[in-house]
């Protein structure tokens, strides 16, 4: 499932917000708080530690960094604990100095959601996806104010 969203700000800021490994559960939409983030985020192998849900439902999780291409796109590993493992792959593209296209593609990939056709899991993921993107462009534009 791929989704886009074009952002006023130039792709290094966008970058920025995604490089901040604290900021992660400000835009990852399921996400309720950060515990602890390496202090290599975003290099290869670097992880981030999460949580989902509320209290008393919440869910420790990690998400590690597979690759990252400063300002142009990172992709990530998330574990979703019994549910499995999705890929995220963020890709920035410039549109002109000022103006970015981030597009999102998420692929459930392990444990028992990976057996869900992919139609159906983009249909699931579109709505969560695209307020992530909303909110990541929230960001990404106050921060360059």
């Amino acid at each position: 499932m791929e989704i886009s969203r074009e952002i006023d700000a130039p792709p290094a800021a966008v970058y920025r917000v995604l490089a901040d490994g604290w900021s992660y559960g400000s835009w990852v939409v399921g996400n309720s708080r950060v515990r602890q983030v390496d202090e290599t985020w975003p290099a290869p192998g670097s992880r981030i530690h999460h949580s989902a849900g509320v209290w008393p439902l919440r869910i420790n999780d990690v998400t590690v960094v597979r690759t990252a291409e400063p300002e142009r796109s990172l992709e990530l590993h998330a574990q979703l604990w019994l549910f499995g493992a999705a890929d995220i792959r963020l890709t920035l593209e410039p549109l002109g100095a000022h103006r970015t296209r981030v597009t999102m593609a998420e692929k459930l990939t392990a444990g028992p959601a990976r057996f869900v056709p992919g139609l159906v899991q983009g249909l699931a993921l579109w709505p969560r996806n695209a307020e992530a993107l909303r909110r990541l462009a929230d960001i990404a534009v106050g921060r360059e104010r």
